[in-house]
């Protein structure tokens, strides 16, 4: 096994920032690769809306592109870090030297998640749960159609004595075991790709280092995912303000746009966090790794 160093929580908050900084190195090489990858959705989605026949092979194919995308924005990423030109090569860069294969384990465990998660929620809500809610479903509509036909407001002691006939408790353990699940596997594949891009580990072993150094760290993701999160709701916010000025100018072409500029900023920055995890968790980063006590004061800088 790895030697998985164990970092302060304001570790987060400095791997958010390597990847502005990084994003900041390279703007227009590194935005492209990320518009690229949201142009190649984009057209996905278009294409399995048009063609309904080959709606779900196109899926399919934009979900088994994810991992390699990632994988040669990673490598687009080093590059950069290490004073070099970052290429729209680099985005297939996962298909290289054999790590296809590798980087699409991390497929696995999402695919057995939503199984094992879909069979709990079919064995605890049970046929006789499943046909009460499928009744309330249907009378909740009956009941919003009745009043957008007449303009009153739902009685909402009437809605409130069908939701209340729901099995309110098993679902929400259902809930809970989401949540569960959804932690288990973003530690699982926080650092998993760079490991394989960089170590040449194989998928499973990435997939256990990656969970390991995930609980070791636990206090830095938390940090990094609510900062994350916080960053994400300010970039939307920026990017739905400019989409509306410019749908006066161009229509509803600045929908599109919007998501590419999304893409061109999101995709490189997670990549650089990832990448700066990675450093920093595997002893790859040139500098010193501050201790896990120390430097609390860089989570309230950032």
């Amino acid at each position: 096994m790895s030697e998985i160093r164990k970092l302060p929580a304001s570790a987060g908050a400095e791997w958010l920032l390597t990847g502005f900084a990084l994003l900041r190195r390279a703007p227009l090489a590194l935005g492209m690769l990320g518009m690229t990858w949201g142009l190649i959705a984009v057209v996905g989605a278009g294409l399995a809306m048009l063609l309904p026949a080959l709606g779900l092979a196109v899926q399919f194919l934009l979900l088994l592109a994810g991992p390699v995308f990632m994988g040669g924005m990673l490598w687009a990423v080093r590059e950069v870090d290490e004073g070099r030109v970052a290429k729209p090569s680099h985005l297939l860069h996962g298909l290289q030297d054999g790590r296809a294969p590798h980087l699409l384990v991390s497929l696995l465990p999402q695919a057995l998640a939503v199984i094992v998660l879909a069979l709990l929620l079919v064995l605890m809500i049970g046929p006789s749960g499943w046909q009460q809610l499928a009744h309330v479903m249907g009378e909740l509509e009956r009941i919003n159609q009745a009043a957008a036909q007449s303009g009153v407001q739902p009685d909402p002691a009437q809605v409130q004595a069908l939701v209340a006939s729901l099995p309110a408790g098993r679902i929400l353990l259902w809930l809970l075991m989401v949540i569960v699940g959804f932690a288990a596997l973003s530690l699982a594949l926080f650092v998993m790709p760079p490991q394989v891009m960089f170590d040449r580990a194989t998928g499973v072993h990435a997939l256990g280092e990656s969970l390991r150094a995930g609980v070791r760290n636990l206090p830095a993701l938390l940090v990094f995912f609510l900062l994350t999160f916080i960053a994400l709701v300010a970039i939307y916010f920026v990017v739905a303000l400019a989409m509306m000025l410019a749908t006066l100018v161009i229509g509803t072409l600045a929908v599109f746009l919007a998501q590419l500029i999304m893409m061109a900023v999101l995709m490189p920055v997670f990549a650089g966090a990832v990448y700066a995890a990675w450093k920093q968790m595997f002893g790859h980063a040139d500098a010193a790794v501050p201790p896990a006590g120390g430097q609390r004061q860089d989570v309230f800088v950032a």
